[in-house]
């Protein structure tokens, strides 16, 4: 019978990529992501007796990882400052009103830019130029497709001020799509 350091360095060896790349996908930031999958093989070995072996390890890591995400983007989120200036004047009125109209009535064939390279390194460009509050809620929502119950729940954040700034940051990502990709 393998010791559970033995056991934790095989899953060290299997799952090491796997866990890299999910965690990459999640935080966007390698560096990042490194150290996040570090955290998830130490609460593995500190948390061994509680995995039942009804699943698959890849599984269960994959739970500690999700979980370590959540609370890192909690603290990161109460730990940013979002300024709206980017938007708003001082005195509250857009600065563009623009911002209000509606994407022009010619739909592009999403399916075609879901396969396109150039629009996925915009897209990922576009999102990382989001403030971190922002681009937080744009990947919980819409890449991990989480309820926005759950979102508020996990960030801390109240239901108005989830919706408030998913607007404000789907208008951004808007803009910035439409710069760097749309308009070419």
């Amino acid at each position: 019978m393998k010791s559970v350091t033995e056991e934790v360095t095989q899953w060290v060896d299997c799952y090491t990529q796997k866990l890299l790349d999910h965690a990459y996908y999640l935080l966007s930031d390698r560096t990042e992501a490194e150290d996040m999958v570090q955290e998830v093989f130490l609460t593995a070995l500190s948390c061994f007796d509680s995995f039942e072996g009804k699943s698959n390890p890849l599984t269960w890591l994959k739970g500690i990882l999700h979980h370590k995400v959540a609370d890192y983007y909690k603290k990161k989120y109460k730990a940013q400052h979002v300024s709206f200036d980017y938007f708003f004047d001082e005195d509250g009125s857009w600065k563009n009103n623009q911002n209000l109209e509606e994407w022009a009535e010619e739909e592009p064939d999403l399916v075609a830019l879901l396969d396109d390279t150039y629009f996925h390194d915009t897209l990922e460009d576009c999102l990382e130029k989001l403030p971190p509050k922002w681009k937080i809620l744009i990947k919980m929502c819409y890449l991990e497709v989480k309820k926005y119950s759950e979102i508020c729940q996990d960030i801390y954040i109240s239901q108005t001020n989830y919706w408030k700034t998913l607007q404000r940051s789907r208008l951004q990502l808007r803009e910035c799509l439409e710069i760097n990709w749309f308009k070419e």
